[in-house]
């Protein structure tokens, strides 16, 4: 059963380097600094941000989503510069089965640094230790070899390879899917 409580009182969280807090409007121009980048989102199969209002529509629709109670976001701050890196987020939480998506970027000016695995296992611990999820879900790009290896180094299993599972851009993609139960967490 999830625990409801976070959805009242959103959860700071705090790593080594990063401080994870919940997103406010005045984060779109960081939000959009990544969503409208074609590097950043090369593998995010989704449309480009091209004004900051595209981005704003983007906030709105997680603040939303959070005021529903269908899923927490989060945005990386570097603790040292005060500086947003990236975001990370728990969506199509599933109640039923205590099952949530997750979703995730960073800066490019941030890869290779071990930032989103370092955000990604505090908050999949809390996902599992303080909300009471069963089971956590990562669909993936299958030429994102960098998520497939954050994935996989955090202890997600590839559970099903979907080809042609969406339509996007002209075209159908396949996707890959992975899964973490708690026990599968490496910390």
């Amino acid at each position: 059963m999830i625990n409801e409580q976070y959805f009242e009182d959103f959860p700071v969280l705090e790593t080594t380097r990063l401080t994870l807090r919940s997103l406010v409007m005045t984060d779109a121009s960081e939000i959009y600094s990544i969503r409208s980048n074609v590097k950043a989102m090369q593998y995010m199969d989704t449309v480009l941000h091209h004004t900051i209002a595209d981005t704003e529509k983007f906030v709105t629709l997680n603040l939303k989503t959070y005021q529903k109670k269908e899923g927490l976001f989060w945005v990386l701050i570097e603790k040292n510069t005060d500086q947003f890196i990236g975001d990370f987020s728990f969506w199509k939480v599933n109640r039923r089965n205590s099952r949530a998506e997750i979703g995730y970027s960073l800066h490019p000016d941030f890869w290779g640094k071990g930032y989103m695995k370092e955000a990604m296992k505090t908050i999949l611990h809390f996902g599992f230790t303080k909300l009471k999820l069963h089971s956590i879900e990562a669909n993936i790009n299958p030429d994102n070899n960098n998520s497939r290896k954050v994935l996989k180094g955090i202890g997600f299993q590839k559970e099903a390879y979907f080809r042609e599972h969406y339509y996007y851009n002209g075209e159908y993609l396949d996707s890959e899917i992975y899964s973490l139960l708690e026990n599968d967490l490496i910390r």
